[in-house]
């Protein structure tokens, strides 16, 4: 299994819109080095949901339900996604001002490339992200 991150901005589309919706279609994706991570997902893995722009926060948990395939709504073979469901909300926020400010995330890709929408994350900061949104760091 492998960790994620996901960013999406929630004037578009936030976790809330994920939960109402139970599950949707992860697109979207433009950046090659982005699309590279998101083909790279198995059916299983899991991922924060983090919400850009003025929130800068992760939100939510959920778990990818496919395998990546052609974007249907796009004519463009290298376009891929993946379908995702909504597992919960988290109970406590996590920043990315707390993030910053944490030096267990050192080499997070979360942080040394910010402008990345799909983020691998290694289970060490994985473990870690999950003690914090639970408040049990």
């Amino acid at each position: 299994m492998a960790y994620w991150l996901l960013k999406t901005e929630p004037e578009n589309y936030s976790y809330f819109d994920l939960e109402r919706d139970g599950s949707t279609v992860w697109d979207g994706v433009n950046n090659s080095l982005a699309l590279k991570h998101l083909r790279t997902m198995l059916s299983g893995d899991l991922a924060l949901i983090y919400h850009t722009g003025k929130e800068r926060q992760v939100i939510g948990l959920a778990e990818i339900v496919s395998q990546p395939y052609i974007d249907p709504a796009l004519n463009d073979s290298k376009r891929a996604v993946v379908d995702v469901r909504a597992l919960r909300r988290v109970h406590q926020p996590v920043t990315l001002a707390q993030i910053k400010q944490d030096n267990k995330f050192t080499d997070f890709d979360l942080l040394r490339l910010p402008r990345l929408s799909v983020v691998p994350v290694w289970e060490v900061y994985w473990q870690h992200l999950i003690e914090l949104t639970n408040g049990t760091n």
